[in-house]
């Protein structure tokens, strides 16, 4: 049986995933239901949680302020928030779960499927360390995120990603340092994920960062010369938009 507190300012919104929760009573005990930081933080210490539902915002302060006082994070985390577009993309960048209000019971049970499959609460640790990096980003260029692999996760600043190249339902990243990433992931995958203005999916198979685009060689659809040396192939029918987003003046 797993322990679990909801950490949420709204009541209804309390009621609302215990409500939810009873679906799952066989697996779930929730030992706590806390509307304030410093309630959170003491029945988190009192109860050792299991999982924690984390609001996003709690009145004037936010669930990233409650996480970044606990001296330990020995508990899997679920978030849940109203619909934020720049708060949803911060989340898909750290790959932590995340439920969007008003809570969908299936949302809510594929949420906690993939809680109870996590072994590793290292990964959740270095999770959070990139969503905090992210937000504290703001609209920054630093954006860091990770990627699901094999063994685990890798944690990637995004402006060092050169390219991305399909493999069926894996994706190779190739980064400014020699590295080659293998990701648990299709390339459509990161291109929903990933800045349009920064990718371009140049081919089926490639997905480039506009920033290490050094030459474009004319042909039929021609191809790209990357920064690392790499030749990529132009789709014909990519090519006028490419063309486009490399000299936009034009």
């Amino acid at each position: 049986m797993l322990k679990a507190i909801i950490v949420d300012d709204e009541q209804h919104c309390i009621n609302r995933l215990e409500e939810l929760l009873q679906e799952h009573k066989e697996e779930i005990q929730i030992v706590s239901c806390c509307k304030t930081l410093e309630e959170a933080k003491q029945q988190i210490g009192n109860f050792g949680p299991d999982i924690l539902f984390l609001d996003v915002h709690l009145g004037d302060v936010t669930g990233f302020d409650l996480l970044s006082q606990l001296d330990t994070m020995d508990f899997k985390l679920i978030f849940t928030t109203s619909f934020d577009s720049y708060a949803l993309q911060a989340f898909k960048f750290s790959a932590l779960d995340y439920l969007l209000k008003p809570i969908d019971k299936d949302d809510l049970k594929e949420a906690v499927n993939r809680v109870q499959q996590a072994k590793k609460l290292k990964e959740t640790s270095q999770k959070i360390d990139v969503l905090f990096h992210n937000f504290k980003d703001g609209a920054g260029t630093s954006k860091r995120i990770a990627v699901p692999t094999m063994d685990g996760f890798a944690m990637v600043d995004v402006k060092d990603i050169i390219r991305l190249q399909s493999d069926g339902n894996y994706t190779h990243i190739y980064t400014t340092s020699n590295k080659r990433i293998t990701a648990a992931r299709t390339l459509k995958h990161f291109e929903g994920l990933l800045d349009t203005d920064a990718f371009f999916r140049t081919h089926k198979s490639h997905l480039v960062n506009l920033s290490f685009v050094d030459n474009y060689i004319k042909g039929k659809g021609g191809y790209v010369v990357l920064s690392d040396g790499t030749k990529v192939e132009v789709a014909v029918r990519r090519k006028e938009e490419l063309i486009q987003k490399l000299m936009p003046n034009s």
